[in-house]
């Protein structure tokens, strides 16, 4: 029987189904990334943003259209983590928009979203690239543009079109010789194949399920977690100086309103001073969809009626700091430990300037704060930060002008994608891929200088810094003209796979070969959790002797999964 339209229920099934889908071949997508490292990019970061979306739309337990529309757009959008995610996130945004105000979708709604998609996904990414994701969802937007009107049939339609997807994805290896060299397609092509047949399942009716259970989708220990430094939460002091009556207002209240319609810039203030008027510590992030909340009040009812204004609230939530406070203490009087750290909040003055830094590894996290940062965001490869992660770092920092180091190329487009979001702040995003080149612009701010200067000498500061890591792979493969074999320990520079080897220190000195020039002045070195402090620092004697007009700076990084980060200037 030919399906002519979808209903939402269909949709949400089709959805579901996709999400599902895409998760179940999650490591499949993984090990078709070119590079043989261990940082389970594409696959995870693909499945974390439509299972963002996926929750939302579970929500719905009487869905339209556009309510659905709302739900895969917002929830996508601030769940998307990685390129690959943020790519993914954006082309539902383009589609959803041709959703709005449907009571259901037909071939040439599902055409139009699909232009859309593509549309909006291409213009997300500074310089695109083809023979990735984005030229499989062209294709795919192309191939539908040729049958609208020729087919009355969705089910068809459909099948036609994710056939094609699959010719486009063989071809990617032609597009991109490192494809070719590897032997593996385009991983977020491959990711988007996946959503689309899992989407076509649900609406013939045979939805995928999610194999291991229905279970929340989750980064590894460390994701997207804000750790507070000076200046954001006193620390070092025991709770039980603090009384419930010095809590000011008693419930922590967070919602989120899905808009009727796109509020304008005085009706968010408007939202902000009265929310402000009934409590503090106030969040309000908003976009042409939704607004998200965070306040402390002694009247969430009042909050929530002001939400109710401007349209429907999802994911309300509120909690009774007061009594938290008291379980806290009876916990902390029970067990007799040491001092932690507080969790009543402070209105520390508004300053300037604020820095966040995305960072792995405990010693290095601690460098951030030393040198500067304001805030840093524990993540980095196997553990790319969402953007809701990164807007919650900016709302978190007080100050009117953020710089935001996203210190990993597969984190800039999420910080580019937060960044347009907040409102009330200026955030500029400095391009940094790696944690030397992060440091390096720290080291180039100046509290002094205005904002836009300080943006150019941050971008400056990096351009002098070679960086690298040494790390293992994960599986046989050739790269750059390299046969690896899986365990080998190689060496990354900037431009590439620089050194493979057997023995950790051996290609460690090898890529340090092919980052010193004769302008090099500072080899500086930092040593992951899987080294020892020994092992790290013979290795500085032997670059010391091997380089003896060059500084050598052996420091405690933590990282995890790299031995060794880096840094020639």
């Amino acid at each position: 029987m030919a399906v002519s339209k979808l209903d939402a229920k269909i949709i949400k099934q089709a959805f579901i189904s996709g999400a599902n889908r895409l998760s179940n071949n999650k490591e499949y997508i993984n090990e078709l990334n070119v590079f043989p490292v261990p940082d389970g990019d594409t696959g995870t970061n693909m499945t974390l943003t439509i299972m963002a979306a996926a929750a939302e739309v579970k929500e719905l337990e009487n869905p339209t259209v556009d309510l659905l529309a709302k739900a895969i757009s917002n929830g996508s959008l601030r769940g998307a983590r990685g390129n690959s995610g943020v790519i993914l996130s954006q082309l539902f945004r383009g589609f959803c928009r041709e959703m709005k105000g449907r009571d259901y979708l037909d071939i040439d709604d599902l055409d139009a979203g699909f232009t859309h998609a593509v549309e909006t996904a291409y213009k997300a990414v500074m310089k695109p690239k083809e023979g990735t994701i984005l030229t499989v969802a062209r294709g795919m937007s192309d191939r539908a543009d040729e049958l609208v009107g020729t087919e009355d049939d969705i089910i068809s339609f459909l099948e036609q079109i994710v056939e094609h997807g699959k010719k486009v994805l063989a071809k990617t290896p032609e597009m991109l010789p490192v494809l070719k060299e590897a032997g593996v397609v385009d991983s977020g092509g491959q990711g988007l194949i996946e959503v689309m047949e899992g989407f076509l399942l649900g609406i013939k009716g045979t939805p995928v399920a999610l194999e291991g259970g229905d279970q929340p989708q989750t980064l590894q220990k460390g994701a997207g977690i804000l750790s507070e430094l000076p200046g954001t939460k006193p620390s070092g002091s025991s709770r039980d100086d603090i009384s419930t009556a010095d809590i000011k207002y008693g419930y922590c209240t967070e919602f989120i309103i899905l808009l009727d319609k796109e509020l304008t810039d005085k009706q968010v203030e408007d939202i902000k001073n009265y929310l402000l008027s009934i409590g503090d510590s106030l969040v309000c992030v908003a976009d042409e969809e939704i607004v998200k909340i965070h306040v402390h009040t002694n009247h969430p009812g009042k909050a929530f009626e002001k939400g109710l204004e401007y349209g429907q609230l999802t994911r309300c939530k509120v909690d009774n700091m007061r009594e938290e406070h008291r379980e806290l203490l009876h916990m902390e009087g029970a067990e007799s430990t040491g001092s932690t750290e507080s969790t009543q909040d402070t209105e520390s003055e508004k300053q300037k300037y604020g820095i966040i830094a995305v960072a792995a590894g405990d010693g290095i996290s601690e460098i951030f704060k030393e040198i500067g940062a304001s805030y840093v965001i524990e993540g980095g490869q196997t553990m790319n930060p969402s953007t809701d992660d990164i807007i919650s770092a900016i709302s978190s920092v007080n100050a009117e002008t953020i710089y935001l180091l996203p210190n990993n190329k597969n984190i800039i487009l999420a910080s580019n994608q937060a960044a347009q979001l907040i409102k009330d702040k200026k955030v500029y995003v400095v391009q940094s891929k790696t944690i030397p080149q992060g440091i390096g612009a720290v080291l180039g701010f100046n509290p002094e200088a205005e904002a836009e200067d300080n943006y150019s000498a941050m971008s400056v500061a990096m351009e002098d810094i070679r960086s690298g890591e040494v790390t293992f792979a994960v599986r046989d493969t050739s790269v750059d003209g390299k046969e690896i074999h899986k365990n080998n320990i190689m060496g990354i520079s900037d431009n590439g796979i620089d050194a493979v080897g057997t023995e950790v220190g051996e290609v460690t000195e090898k890529l340090i070969e092919t980052l010193v020039d004769e302008d090099s002045g500072l080899i500086s070195i930092y040593f992951g959790e899987d080294v020892t402090e020994e092992d790290a620092e013979k290795l500085g004697e032997a670059l010391e002797e091997k380089y003896p007009d060059l500084d050598v700076d052996v420091k405690y990084g933590g990282q995890p999964i790299y031995y060794y980060i880096l840094s020639v200037e």
